[in-house]
């Protein structure tokens, strides 16, 4: 490699700091290898001061597949694959204050999420990630049995969250297996989510509140996390087939603004036997 590629993890769980790459530069193969193999080990990589341009960041997104479009959110630059991610002052909520994985209610669901953020408070502002995969295999074999086969309705609404903004395209809906099937790792992962996943088909809505309410609160157990500490020009990418995150909202009336960039993905699926 022309870089020294440096992987630092967080917790032996999840999250790792990559050191050695400057991603404003074209990555030679070998170097994209490299960090989409730390990614499916690591789900979270973090990158620290990285200043690239909106098109540089669009760039690196597109390594990884085509880009996502997101239903509702603000954008920049004319550019509906460039989301908008800020909070100040005037703000009314914040964007992922539920723990959740990005837009799960679309029929294909994003694979991944990158952003940069160019500006954070002094103090606060964290991210927490979960890793979902570790949140399956936690559940005892009885409720892991259970959940195989069941799906789940997952639905957006994003009603009064981004202002006088006019959505791109209605908000969507789907259902998906609640336990899906990782397509690169073939490992088994949770798939839902307090912020988009309403009810589970075939049960009655006691039965499935009280199983969703279950498996949210699981999801926020510590021992599946990592918290990442934000600076200027920082950089998180996450796999949103195997992770959730969820954005802490402590530094009121400072601001905290930034580009996502979102990878598209593909229909979520369960697989018996793993691969």
């Amino acid at each position: 490699m022309s870089q020294a590629l440096e992987v630092n993890p967080l917790t032996p769980t999840i999250g790792a700091e990559i050191v050695g790459v400057d991603l404003a530069q074209p990555l030679s193969d070998e170097m994209f290898d490299h960090i989409h193999d730390a990614w499916m080990n690591h789900l979270v990589l973090f990158f620290r001061d990285q200043q690239i341009t909106p098109e540089q960041h669009l760039a690196f997104g597109r390594r990884f597949g085509n880009l996502h479009i997101h239903p509702a959110a603000p954008y920049l630059h004319d550019n509906p694959e460039l989301m908008r991610v800020h909070t100040d002052k005037d703000s009314h909520i914040q964007n992922g204050a539920a723990w959740h994985s990005d837009v799960s209610a679309d029929e294909e669901p994003p694979l991944g999420s990158i952003l940069h953020l160019h500006r954070v408070p002094p103090n606060g502002g964290d991210t927490l990630f979960a890793n979902m995969y570790a949140a399956y295999e936690a559940l005892s074999p009885s409720i892991q049995n259970l959940l195989i086969g069941l799906e789940a309705h997952h639905v957006s609404d994003y009603t009064n969250q981004y202002g006088d903004h006019k959505p791109q395209r209605e908000y969507p809906r789907a259902v998906h297996p609640v336990v899906r099937t990782h397509p690169v790792t073939g490992r088994r992962a949770l798939f839902v989510n307090s912020g988009f996943t309403k009810r589970i088909r075939g049960m009655s809505r006691l039965e499935s509140d009280a199983l969703l309410e279950m498996l949210f609160k699981h999801v926020t157990n510590p021992r599946f996390h990592c918290r990442f500490q934000w600076e200027a020009n920082s950089i998180a990418m996450w796999d949103n087939r195997c992770v959730q995150h969820l954005a802490i909202w402590d530094y009121y009336p400072e601001t905290r603004s930034g580009i996502r960039v979102t990878v598209q993905g593909d229909r979520p699926f369960f697989k018996q036997e793993a691969v």
